[in-house]
Formats: C-alpha cells, structure tokens, sequence
C-alpha cells in the first residue's frame, strides 16, 4: 500500500458501495450523512433563534461586531488546538502561552514597534511549540503532562515579568488591528475567518493533512505507511504555537495592554469549542467547521448570558452543561459510525 493511499484511507470517512450506487443515489446519500452530522449547526441556530427572542440588542449592529471581536482571539485559539487534538493530543498550556506571548509583545523592547511584537509573539509560540512536539515526539512524553508542565511555566513567567501588574505598549499602532473594521465587520473577525479557511485547506486538502488524520487514527498504522510520524508531529505544535502565540498578540491588541491573567481559561474554552464541533479527543475525526462552529455556540452563550444579566457563576454552569451535552452527542455519533462500518463489512 502507497504512503498517499494509506493517509487517505486513514484520514477519509468509510465508504460502503460507492462504486455501484448511482450517481444521484451517492450524492443524496452523502448530503444525508452530511445534514445527520451537523449538529454543532443546529445547535447554533436554535440559540441564535432563542436570542433574539429573548433579547432586543442581541442582533444590534454593536452586539454582533462586539461578539465577533470576543470570539475571534479564542477561535484563533481553538484552530490551534483543534490540529493538535486531530493527532490525538491536547495542549493545555494553550492559555498560558497565549498569556506569555502577550505580556512580551508588548513589554519586550518597550512595545514600541507593532512589527517586532507580533514578531516576538509568534517567535514565542513556535519556539515553544517545538520544544513541546520534541518532548511529546522524540521522548515519548505525554501531552497532557509536558503542557501540564508547560502550563505552570507559562503562568509563573508571566507573573514574574509583570509582578502582577499589566504591561501597556508604546506604540501608537499596537491596538490598530483590533479596533478597525471593513464595511463594518471588524479586522480581528476577518483574521479568524481567513485562518479557518487557511486551517480548513491545510487539513483537507494537502498531504500535511491527511498525515494529521493518520496520526489520529493510528500512530503505529502511520509509521508503517511511510509516514514522518515524528516530523508531522513536531510540525503540528509549531503551527499551533504559532497560532497561539500570534493570538497572545491579538489578546493585548484588543485589550490595549497585557494583563497577568490574559489567556485565563483558554485551554478549557478551546477544548470544549473542538469537542461541541464534534472532534474526537482520542484523534483521527473533525472538521475545521465544527471548531468554528464550536466556538461560535460559547460565545453567543456567554454573549447572551450577560445581556440577560445572568450570574457569572451560572454562566460556567451553563458552558460546563453544553460540554457534557456535547460530549454525549460526539459518544452517540462515534458509536453510530461504528455500528453502521461494522454492518456494511
């Protein structure tokens, strides 16, 4: 078997009879499949229905380039560990790093040019990166732990370089991506949106990609296709430090200044976006739209939640209730696939 053939099998949804169904018979049949799976869409919808039913200025012009601007920096976030997950990993240090990457870009040579911050937040994040896709890769070291470790690193430089107080960069420029809009929609959601897609392409269509899936789906599986199982996995944690890293940026950009506790609960807030979208944790199954989509649903939550005035403390009971509920339905899905595999072989 081809190393392409391999990763592709790996990577792609179980066909049953495909070559003698009709034409129209397999594209109906698909779109089925398709609509049966799209439940982080209908979810969406029903809030977004609720919403405005519930509350007038949910749909204002202001709301609405409010949100995007609140889910934007977390979605970027989200892509990050929605790659890494694919492999069957998880980073729980994504917040910590985002957090670091933040206080430097615009602490470290004054904030005083924007350039050079983004700069250094995206040079933080792959270095980083890298250094957790070699421990994880190359020392067979688990991810939870070394993020687990690279969580307390993160949090405690953080504090340590701000003693607690929140670093405000000198350039004039530095919250200029975060506060510019194009015909109304602002440039941070535009740079979220162009980053899916750029993530959509990469996972879907490349070679890169479908290596990511066979990773997900068996490591072992992978090495003996021919697949670079150690490379691919380093490469999957630089993008996604880079990602996190360039968000950091974002984060102080949009603020207009780096606190110690930005990126507080991100790595929570991206697990539950990927796994709502309908990614499995142990690897191998998701779709960049469910991620978007995932991330999309907790933020017209929590948007929601405060414009109906709703204690904070029941605004994590909320999203902690939409992760079991997303967790049964990803198990149900998953258990489904299986059966209906098991039946057509």
């Amino acid at each position: 078997m081809s190393h392409d053939t391999a990763t592709r099998t790996a990577a792609a949804p179980a066909a049953d009879d495909e070559g003698t169904a009709p034409a129209h018979g397999l594209t109906l049949r698909r779109a089925g499949q398709w609509a049966k799976e799209q439940y982080p869409l209908y979810i969406l919808i029903a809030l977004l229905i609720f919403a405005g039913l519930t509350s007038d200025a949910f749909f204002s012009s202001y709301n609405v380039s409010n949100l995007l601007l609140q889910v934007s920096v977390i979605g970027i976030v989200t892509l990050a560990q929605f790659l890494i997950v694919l492999t069957g990993g998880i980073d729980i240090s994504v917040g910590a790093v985002a957090g670091l990457a933040g206080v430097l870009s615009a602490g470290l040579f004054g904030g005083g040019n924007t350039l050079l911050a983004v700069a250094v937040a995206i040079a933080l994040g792959a270095a980083i990166g890298a250094f957790n896709g070699y421990l994880i890769a190359y020392r067979g070291l688990e991810a939870f732990i070394v993020t687990l470790g690279m969580l307390a690193l993160g949090r405690g430089l953080v504090y340590a370089y701000t003693e607690g107080q929140p670093v405000s960069p000198h350039a004039a420029d530095f919250r200029t991506i975060a506060t510019t809009a194009i015909g109304g929609v602002p440039v941070l959601g535009i740079v979220w949106i162009v980053l899916a897609m750029a993530m959509a392409f990469l996972t879907r269509r490349t070679v890169f990609g479908r290596r990511v899936y066979a990773l997900g789906s068996s490591k072992e599986a992978a090495h003996a296709s021919g697949v670079p199982v150690k490379a691919t996995m380093i490469t999957v944690y630089v993008i996604a430090g880079v990602l996190v890293g360039f968000a950091g940026f974002l984060l102080a950009a949009r603020i207009g200044a780096a606190t110690p506790t930005g990126g507080d609960n991100y790595e929570i807030d991206s697990i539950a976006a990927v796994v709502i979208g309908g990614a499995s944790l142990v690897g191998g199954r998701g779709r960049v739209l469910g991620a978007f989509l995932g991330t999309l649903i907790f933020g017209v939550i929590s948007n929601l939640l405060v414009l109906l005035n709703v204690s904070t403390f029941l605004q994590d009971a909320f999203r902690g209730a939409l992760i079991i509920f997303a967790m049964v339905l990803t198990t149900v899905q998953f258990t489904r696939r299986r059966r209906q595999r098991t039946a057509h072989s």
